[in-house]
């Protein structure tokens, strides 16, 4: 029998390699900043087109390399970090495997440029699927550019499961986020398209995550920080008002590095215990610094999981930090007392008797005293005083007007011959559990979620939006001003057009600022900047699970935002509008996320029910 086993070819086995590092446009960005960062460079530019498909370019002011470095660099398992296996207990640098750049040389067309800060003349290397092409000295400024251009293009299968520019963008963006909130003395840059999304100086941590997030984060966090001879915790954790249903904004970073653990992750929520309802989780932002002997950071290509040698203490001291800033910042007053320079307290001298403030007065004035009136009904005289008290308590005790009922929720009351099942359905409806509506039918009881079914009908109203022309915009009394970060930024623009059909009067005020001058009906005003921030991370999530058409998936969004929440009690009137409408919809029995809507039940099989009891 023949030998069948062989050696792989280097080309294939890169490509193989690549797979575990390099998972998408992300994925190479990640590697090239922490590659930047362990340059030692304080200044970093990020520029992507086609949201890293065509092109991902990092360019630092870092050490540099030679000649000879850059040509090794790309080989697998070329590293300056580590020598021995004993260093893989030692590490503080960002990367040290030694494969990613020559993962990612293997998948696309990769340009270096390189020149020690010492040196005159820099190196230009040109690499394809692997394959040098060419290395000359270039002329080029001190430090690293490294271009990655045509990603996965000899690998069309691992292209064509790349999503849209918009998710592969949010991708990108949070690993921007993930190496930049843990180097504030570092200066970032990121460009986007030829646009600027960040532009990030020098500054604090607590700066550092404004500038990424918004000036309206100032408000929201608390710092928290805790020394112990086990660890040291850092950082700042957010308001328990200011927690969200989605998760995004949970960091944590053990000796700058972002990871992703559970278990700590749950000693935060453990410290919000009773602050928060259910199903929110808080935000935060931690930065553990711990002896890298107590870490294994080697259990994970990505390097986003690690594993301490005893997690217990570690759980408890962020517990305790967490439940401290809370304790000291929440559950007390934040005012802050400037004192006034030109307000002089001095005690008096002793023995000084304060004069007690004089009140004029005139002793023949008389409140009670008016011209008086004769009542012709009665002949009783009446001043003007009581005339006006019996009228205010007249109206009082008026028996009101009935009035019309006006629906809190943005739905319009169809014709009656519009219903399908006018016939069958009845007008006494319950609530049960302030989560279902019960009503009956010739043939049963129908028993409708009231979340899925309002979401139903407000999405697909927002679908025929262009069509309607009801669907106008409630003008806001005063406009409202929102700020967002610059990727949502990016994303609200691009569906401006959508949201303005929808209902919402919103335009660009500059600098990642938008005016809302009026909004679909149902939005109170207070509550546009939370409807807005929590529609894009749905919008987000909504095309990342289930839609590919962007206004599908904004319609999705808003529809979730806008829709009654199980547990809120309703009134007679609107149980009957959210059954009217949802009877009126194209596909009823199914909520939006492909969920039943409507349980119904027979007569027949609630006869059986109580038949076999």
């Amino acid at each position: 029998m023949a030998d069948i086993v062989r050696l792989l070819p280097d080309s294939v086995a890169n490509q193989i390699a690549a797979g575990e590092v390099i998972q998408r446009p992300a994925s190479a960005v990640k590697e090239l900043l922490e590659n930047a960062i362990d340059a030692g460079a304080t200044e970093i530019e990020l520029i992507i087109k086609d949201a890293g498909k065509t092109l991902i370019q990092i360019i630092d002011n870092g050490c540099g390399m030679s000649e000879t470095d850059a040509r090794l660099c790309f080989e697998r398992h070329a590293t300056s970090k580590i020598k021995a296996a004993d260093d893989l207990f030692s590490i503080r640098t960002m990367g040290f495997r030694g494969e990613a750049l020559a993962s990612i040389a293997a998948i696309a067309q990769v340009e270096l440029k390189s020149k020690l800060h010492d040196s005159e003349l820099g190196t230009q290397i040109l690499i394809n699927g692997s394959v040098v092409e060419e290395q000359k000295v270039c002329q080029c400024n001190s430090g690293t550019s490294i271009s990655v251009k045509n990603l996965f293009y000899n690998v069309p299968a691992r292209r064509n499961f790349l999503k849209s520019d918009p998710v592969e963008l949010g991708h990108i963006e949070e690993e921007f986020k993930r190496v930049a909130l843990p180097n504030p003395n570092i200066a970032f840059s990121f460009y986007s398209n030829g646009k600027l999304l960040y532009k990030l100086d020098k500054a604090s941590f607590l700066q550092r995550i404004v500038g990424v997030f918004g000036d309206n984060y100032k408000e929201r966090l608390l710092p928290a920080e805790q020394k112990t001879n086990i660890i040291d915790v850092s950082g700042y954790v957010a308001k328990a008002e200011f927690a969200k249903k989605t998760r995004g904004e949970q960091y944590f970073f053990v000796n700058k590095r972002f990871i992703k653990h559970p278990y700590l992750h749950h000693a935060v929520e453990n410290a919000f215990d009773e602050l928060l309802a259910d199903r929110l989780i808080p935000s935060y932002f931690l930065c553990l610094e711990i002896d890298p002997g107590q870490i294994d950071i080697n259990i994970h290509p990505t390097k986003t999981e690690i594993k301490f040698i005893d997690e217990k203490p570690i759980y408890a001291i962020l517990r305790s930090t967490v439940k401290k800033a809370l304790g000291q910042f929440t559950l007390s007053s934040q005012i802050e007392f400037d004192m006034d320079a030109g307000i002089q307290l001095n005690a008096p001298p002793k023995g000084y008797i304060p004069k007690p403030p004089s009140v004029n007065i005139n002793p023949m004035f008389n409140p009670f005293e008016e011209r008086k009136k004769s009542d012709s009904g009665s002949g009783q005289a009446t001043t003007h005083r009581e005339i006006s008290n019996k009228e205010n308590w007249q109206k009082f005790y008026e028996t009101p007007k009935e009035r019309t009922f006006q629906s809190e929720m943005p739905l319009e009351t169809p014709a009656t011959e519009s219903l399908p099942m006018q016939e069958s359905y009845q007008a006494d409806i319950i609530q049960v559990h302030n989560r279902y509506i019960v009503t009956t039918l010739k043939s049963g009881l129908a028993i409708i979620d009231q979340q899925r079914a309002h979401e139903r009908v407000l999405y697909e109203r927002f679908l025929q939006a262009d069509n309607s022309p009801s669907n106008v915009s409630q003008q806001l009394l005063f406009p409202v001003n929102c700020n967002f970060s610059p990727a949502n930024s990016e994303i609200l623009i691009e569906i401006l057009p959508e949201l303005k059909a929808f209902g919402f009067d919103i335009n660009e005020f500059g600098n990642n600022s938008f005016l809302i001058s009026g909004t679909p009906e149902g939005i109170q005003q207070e509550n546009v900047p939370d409807i807005l921030e929590s529609f894009i991370e749905g919008y987000k999530n909504s095309l990342l699970q289930k839609f590919s058409n962007r206004r599908e998936g904004a319609a999705a969004s808003l529809a979730k935002q806008m829709a009654v929440k199980a547990g809120k009690k309703l009134k007679q009137e609107e149980m009957q509008e959210i059954v009217a409408q949802l009877f009126t919809c194209k596909s009823p029995a199914v909520s939006i996320w492909g969920k039943k809507t409507i349980l119904f039940l027979t007569e027949q099989e609630l006869n059986e029910k109580f038949n076999k009891i």
